[in-house]
């Protein structure tokens, strides 16, 4: 099982975000715990293990730590501004 932590930028979003997508996205994040790369999972392309997970509009970056057991949000945002 994995530990999860969350950039500030990410933290930062999941406290402004509409209850209801927050707990959408907190579902997906604490099914990662379990399988980090899911059947929906995507990587980012030109960055070097750096995934993605959609909800509806919203993108979740993350990376995989497999020797500490750490997934690290890095950014969640719409699709649009998620890869500035």
């Amino acid at each position: 099982m994995f530990n999860i932590s969350y950039s500030n930028r990410s933290k930062k979003f999941l406290k402004k975000a509409d209850k209801i997508l927050v707990k959408r996205m907190i579902e997906k994040i604490e099914n990662l715990r379990e399988t980090p790369i899911t059947h929906d999972t995507k990587t980012v392309e030109g960055s070097k293990g750096l995934f993605r997970v959609r909800v509806g509009d919203y993108r979740i970056l993350y990376e995989v730590d497999y020797r500490n057991n750490l997934i690290g949000i890095i950014k969640i945002d719409k699709r649009p501004r998620v890869y500035e």
